[in-house]
């Protein structure tokens, strides 16, 4: 895993940035189960000290099975309005991003995954078992 996220991380250097202007610090973060409030403010803590300590970019290494849609709404705009690229590595190995993670990592500026890993399931559902898409709730005869 580590050789994996050394690869990534020089693979960005060389590609985004001229060798001559390279920063030397790529910050790590590790999500590893469902997304929430607290996760929202993590990341977002973590984007702001990539920034104070110039790092090339936050890699956030992710492993969900899913979360709330505000915390995940926080983080898709914490992504966006970010000044350090963000990349969202799926991993490790057999780990998932779906729902919220889905989500996430198709915010990120560059999406990556370990293999034999998995990333999608992100269709609202209803809780009850009624359907949301506009059909109506069977009604009693």
């Amino acid at each position: 895993m580590k050789r994996a996220l050394t690869v990534l991380s020089l693979w960005l250097a060389c590609a985004t940035v001229p060798t001559g202007l390279a920063a030397e610090k790529v910050s790590l973060i590790n999500i590893d189960g469902a997304i929430g409030p607290a996760t929202a403010s993590y990341i977002s803590r973590s984007i702001e000290e990539a920034r104070a300590q110039n790092a090339q970019c936050l890699v956030i290494q992710l492993n969900t099975p899913g979360g709330l849609l505000d915390s995940t709404q926080k983080i898709v705009q914490s992504f966006l309005g970010s000044p350090v690229p963000v990349v969202v590595y799926v991993a490790p190995t057999g780990a998932t991003a779906t729902s919220a993670g889905c989500f996430i990592t198709i915010a990120a500026s560059v999406a990556a995954m370990a293999p034999a890993t998995t990333i999608g399931a992100a269709h609202p559902v209803s809780i009850g078992g009624f359907p949301s898409g506009g059909e109506k709730r069977p009604t009693k005869p």
